[in-house]
C-alpha cells in the first residue's frame, strides 16, 4: 500500500477495534516563537487527504504557539497493536462550518465547559471554574449552546507521515511517506 491515508485508515480501524481507551488520542507537539517545545494529548476528530483535525480553545497555549509557528507534530501510539504513526506538517484553522458542526455534536456539558473555561490561564481554585460552569448553565438554560467565538478546529496538513511497527529484538519497521507536490514518495528508515 503506497497511499499513506489508506494505510492510516486501515491502522486506525484496527486501533478502534483493539485499543481499550481513546484510539483517537494523539500527542500534539508545538513550539513557541523562541523554539521552546510543548506537547499535550488531543483527540482526532476528523482526517483525510486534507489533514488531521482537532478542536480546542483558540486562546490557549497551543493556539498561541501555532499562531507564531504553525508547524506541528502529531503522534498516535496504539500500544495494543504495538504501532505508532508520526505526522508532521503545518496547522491551519478548520472552517467555521466544520467547527460549528463538530461543536453541535458535543455533549451539552462539554459545550458549556467550552464557554466556562479560560483554557491554559491561571485558575485560583476549582470552585471558581465550577461557578463559571454554573453561570453558563443558567445563561443557556432551555436553549441551544452556540459555539464560543474563541473555540474551533485546527487541521494539520502533513508533509511527512511515518508508520512504525514493533518487531522482535527491536528490529522495528519504519515506513515514511513524504509529500512531493500533490504526490507522495515512500521510503524506509532504519529502526
Amino acid at each position: 500500500m503506497t497511499d499513506p491515508f489508506a494505510l492510516f485508515d486501515a491502522w486506525y480501524a484496527e486501533a478502534r477495534a483493539s485499543e481499550p481507551n481513546d484510539p483517537n488520542a494523539m500527542a500534539l507537539a508545538t513550539a513557541d516563537a523562541r523554539g521552546r517545545s510543548s506537547v499535550r494529548m488531543v483527540l482526532l476528530k476528523g482526517h483525510g487527504p486534507d489533514g488531521f483535525v482537532f478542536y480546542t480553545n483558540r486562546e490557549g497555549r497551543k493556539a498561541a504557539e501555532l499562531s507564531v509557528n504553525p508547524q506541528a507534530a502529531l503522534l498516535f501510539h496504539w500500544k495494543s497493536l504495538r504501532r505508532q504513526v508520526r505526522i508532521e506538517g503545518a496547522a491551519s484553522f478548520a472552517t467555521d462550518a466544520e467547527s460549528d458542526a463538530y461543536f453541535a455534536s458535543r455533549s451539552r456539558d462539554s459545550q458549556l465547559g467550552a464557554w466556562a473555561s479560560e483554557q491554559s490561564r491561571p485558575l485560583d481554585a476549582r470552585a471558581t471554574f465550577e461557578a463559571r460552569f454554573a453561570q453558563m448553565q443558567a445563561r443557556f438554560e432551555g436553549g441551544a449552546v452556540p459555539r464560543p467565538p474563541q473555540w474551533g478546529g485546527y487541521r494539520v496538513t502533513p508533509d511527512t507521515i511515518e508508520f512504525w511497527q514493533d518487531r522482535a529484538f527491536r528490529l522495528h519497521e519504519r515506513r515514511v511517506f513524504t509529500r512531493d507536490g500533490e504526490a507522495w514518495t515512500e521510503g524506509m528508515l532504519y529502526p
